[in-house]
């Protein structure tokens, strides 16, 4: 049996070019104003709450400023990032995996429990417990799929205007569209903080076999 199923391999390719490009992009993005308000309206940088640094070529995509050419690659690559995350999710509650591998037990939210995992972790030892993954990992994946996705997808749904006559109740859930703009940006570094933190710990826990087994799929019984 393999450790990481076929569905589950591909979606962590795709969402990988996925996220990259859509953050790349977005910093070309927020050059454009880079200031953030919270309200409805927000124009004036002495009103604003942050004033975000401007971001250099090689971290951006074009590669220099293009306004029009950031929409077009986010846009378009949040298209595949939604729709890949949806038939991820769809696949992976018919086919069991969150119940098996991402559903928290009772007895793992136990204080000893956790201070035993957590040990465990500055300890580098990252293959305890008794599934697939551990308590920390199992509760770092379901904040991201369960919260900081679909966060990321609707604050930048309700950013768009072209959203409002489908959902025009979507801009007064954040409480206007410059708070839904500055939830953007703070969800947007969150999923960049896990994604290096993910780094660290592949790194630290045998980056070939990892690559190799989210390539191949791997075996089960060749884990530790």
């Amino acid at each position: 049996m393999t450790k990481h199923r076929l569905s589950t391999r591909l979606w962590h390719w795709v969402n990988l070019l996925a996220l990259v490009i859509l953050f790349m992009s977005g910093l070309n993005i927020s050059n454009a104003h880079p200031w953030l308000y919270w309200g409805q309206w927000g124009f004036q940088p002495r009103t604003a709450w942050l004033s975000v640094i401007e971001f250099p070529g090689w971290a951006t995509i074009p590669g220099y400023y293009n306004l029009a050419g950031a929409r077009w690659w986010h846009i378009l690559f949040a298209w595949i990032f939604a729709v890949g995350l949806l038939l991820y999710l769809l696949i992976a509650l018919f086919n069991g995996h969150f119940r098996r591998d991402i559903v928290t037990r009772g007895k793992e939210w136990r204080s000893s429990a956790l201070r035993a995992d957590i040990a465990a972790h500055l300890r580098f030892d990252f293959h305890h417990g008794e599934g697939k993954y551990n308590f920390l990992q199992k509760l770092a994946y379901g904040v991201v799929l369960f919260i900081l996705l679909p966060l990321m997808i609707a604050s930048g749904m309700a950013i768009s205007p072209g959203t409002d006559a489908a959902f025009p109740w979507l801009v007064d859930v954040f409480g206007g569209r410059q708070s839904a703009r500055s939830i953007h940006f703070i969800v947007a570094w969150a999923v960049f903080a896990f994604f290096v933190v993910h780094v660290v710990l592949v790194l630290l826990s045998g980056p070939i076999g990892q690559l190799r087994d989210m390539i191949t799929g791997g075996r089960i019984d060749e884990k530790a």
